[in-house]
């Protein structure tokens, strides 16, 4: 039902971590991704490590996925400031989506609490409410979820998004960054509709074109 997508990524490895598997699925069966990063976090890179690594990083992921890097783009909104910066996100979604004309937005859900996600998730129905529009999937952030979207994988989806997760090394500490954790997410997922593994979504928009 749509062959160009849109991955809105807050901050580098959102992207992945929400829908690594079915970006995967969908750049197998030639579909057109493209993938925003709004911030590299620096204020977040752990001590020792340099300032532009998650920049280094998110261009390696995105890579190992499949991704062009003619189709990764990068901002440089302050980590954790978003809704000081919202109407200037807002023209870069509406530029974006002028330029690129995408069938699907994929954004964080709107139940995300981080504040950077909610602006993102905002501000992304605003610039793309002609569009259909679904949120990813971050339990560490979200208040609840509605699963009412799921894209069936196979083991090679969830291998690749879990190669692409690897590539943050900045990142590896987190608890929700490990392989374990990843395959088990898709698994549950894929229980809900008799499958092995899935990702699942919550529906924001859904529009059925002519």
């Amino acid at each position: 039902m749509f062959s160009r997508i849109l991955v809105l990524a807050p901050h580098t490895d959102d992207g992945e971590f929400g829908c690594g598997g079915s970006i995967s699925r969908w750049l197998n069966e030639k579909k057109e991704i493209y993938y925003i990063a709004f911030s590299s976090a620096e204020k977040s890179v752990p001590q020792g490590m340099p300032k532009d690594i998650l920049k280094v990083e998110v261009k390696k992921a995105t890579e190992k996925l499949g991704i062009p890097a003619s189709n990764l783009q990068l901002l440089d909104y302050p980590v954790r400031e978003f809704p000081a910066y919202r109407q200037q996100i807002l023209e870069d979604m509406i530029k974006l989506g002028n330029d690129l004309n995408p069938d699907i937005v994929l954004l964080p859900s709107s139940n995300d609490t981080h504040q950077d996600h909610q602006i993102i998730s905002q501000e992304g129905f605003r610039a793309f409410k002609k569009t259909s529009i679904v949120g990813y999937e971050m339990p560490y952030n979200n208040l609840s979820f509605s699963t009412n979207m799921f894209t069936v994988l196979q083991e090679e989806h969830v291998a690749q998004k879990i190669k692409a997760l690897k590539c943050y090394q900045s990142q590896a500490n987190r608890a929700y960054a490990t392989a374990e954790f990843i395959r088990s997410l898709a698994n549950i997922r894929g229980m809900q509709i008799g499958v092995k593994y899935a990702e699942a979504f919550e529906v924001i928009r859904w529009v059925i074109k002519l």
